[in-house]
């Protein structure tokens, strides 16, 4: 029996929020238009990147608008000025988990490359049995990107949980139909992911373990 445990990144794993920021702040004046304020960025960071300048720019032209964000990013990373560190404790959940036998994985809007990238600078690729991006998989709450991580870890629903820290995370997750947990310490609030349909919020990263497994035991119980 596979025990699966799914991380978005961005918000999750990483604190990337002040680069997104920052490539937007570049990429929407190149379209004429001013950069919303940071807090309301925030709220749509786990899109994929078309469908967040449609949360955006609900009038604007997203996949250009996608484009260029893309080109901003990029520019910033080869400045090496792209900062995504990771929150803290993440590293000692992984291993926690880890050692408690689950299978790790991540599925995040970013793009193939961004996560290797992102990954790759913490040391982390090679931890994770799935790995699912927007190149492949339809945006967060569709439930394409857990069933993919969960076909290729060969794991089964109720024995899944999906840690996030956005409502599209938890969407994802019950639209999959396993485990929602979710990350308090992102960029959502806590009463958004329990809108969402969070099983349970976790306020910092050693909670998780002890919430997954619960999780487990209920979900068995319950079939």
């Amino acid at each position: 029996m596979t025990r699966l445990a799914i991380f978005d990144c961005d918000g999750t794993l990483v604190d990337s929020g002040a680069t997104i920021h920052r490539a937007l702040e570049l990429a929407l004046p190149a379209h004429g238009l001013a950069c919303p304020p940071r807090e309301l960025t925030r709220k749509v960071i786990g899109l994929s990147l078309v469908e967040a300048m449609a949360a955006l720019v609900p009038d604007g032209d997203h996949v250009a608008l996608a484009e260029t964000y893309k080109e901003a990013f990029i520019g910033l990373r080869g400045a090496g000025q792209v900062e995504e560190p990771l929150f803290e404790g993440i590293v000692d959940l992984l291993d926690a988990m880890e050692a408690d036998g689950w299978a790790l994985g991540v599925a995040t809007g970013k793009s193939d490359r961004g996560l290797r990238h992102c990954l790759d600078s913490h040391g982390l690729h090679d931890r994770f049995v799935t790995l699912q991006t927007a190149d492949r998989n339809p945006s967060k709450p569709a439930p394409g990107m857990a069933l993919a991580a969960m076909e290729e870890a060969s794991a089964l629903p109720e024995h899944t949980v999906f840690i996030g820290d956005t409502a599209w995370d938890m969407g994802c997750a019950i639209n999959a139909g396993c485990g929602a947990i979710g990350a308090a310490w992102g960029y959502h609030e806590r009463e958004e992911l329990t809108d969402a349909g969070a099983h349970c919020v976790a306020e910092r990263p050693d909670e998780v373990l002890p919430l997954a497994g619960h999780y487990l035991k209920m979900a068995q119980n319950d079939e």
